[in-house]
């Protein structure tokens, strides 16, 4: 018995005209984030850019808290993008994990406003939570990268791999910091290469076989 498909139901024009005005508006606080920091980000610099009513951007976002919420997902999105192809690279799990601070390095550098919202996020259970999800899937992938260095007796390790993964995240995550902390230990890229080829060179030793 054949069964009846049912058209797919296209979005009406004003539906699309919504969503193609929150992304703009969503461009516009992307853009202002990435001039002018976290500070910078506020509903009414937004509006005035984007040359609507404030009230257009609570309609199609919200107010402050759910605009860097929408910022915030997408930088989550361009790290992954950075993330994605070292996470999935060939190699022997040392090349990997290298793959994996190279990438990491590299966000930090390159989208350095993104690279600080994902580090202090806005105090907004959505945003909080995604942050913590996406921390928590790379991690894990990680600690798939120990657990498969420890299977093949590349690294030898003596707490389980997402303990030893924890660890290793947080360590590259405390020296990429210091590139925009507003005091006296902010450090220039220069420095920030050197602290960070430390620090991995500190977790790679720490995970070599003596």
């Amino acid at each position: 018995m054949m069964t009846e498909t049912k058209p797919t139901t296209r979005p009406s024009r004003t539906t699309r005209r919504a969503a193609a005005n929150r992304e703009a508006i969503i461009d516009v606080a992307e853009a202002l984030l990435v001039e002018g920091g976290l500070g910078a980000v506020t509903v009414e610099a937004v509006a005035e850019r984007a040359d609507v009513a404030i009230q257009t951007v609570y309609n199609r976002v919200g107010r402050r808290p759910e605009v860097l919420v929408a910022v915030a997902e997408r930088a989550i999105e361009e790290n992954w993008r950075y993330m994605t192809p070292a996470f999935d690279s060939s190699g022997t799990p040392l090349e990997r994990l290298a793959a994996v601070a190279r990438a990491y390095v590299a966000f930090a550098q390159e989208r350095p406003r993104q690279f600080e919202l994902l580090n202090t996020p806005p105090e907004e259970r959505a945003a909080v939570a995604r942050i913590a999800d996406k921390v928590e899937a790379q991690v894990g992938r990680l600690a798939d990268i120990v657990g498969a260095g420890m299977a093949d007796g590349s690294f030898v390790c003596a707490v389980d791999p997402s303990v030893a993964a924890t660890a290793l995240w947080a360590m590259m995550e405390g020296v990429l910091v210091l590139g925009w902390r507003a005091d006296r230990k902010v450090v220039d890229a220069t420095a920030i290469d050197e602290l960070a080829g430390f620090a991995y060179l500190t977790i790679v030793n720490g995970l070599r076989p003596r």
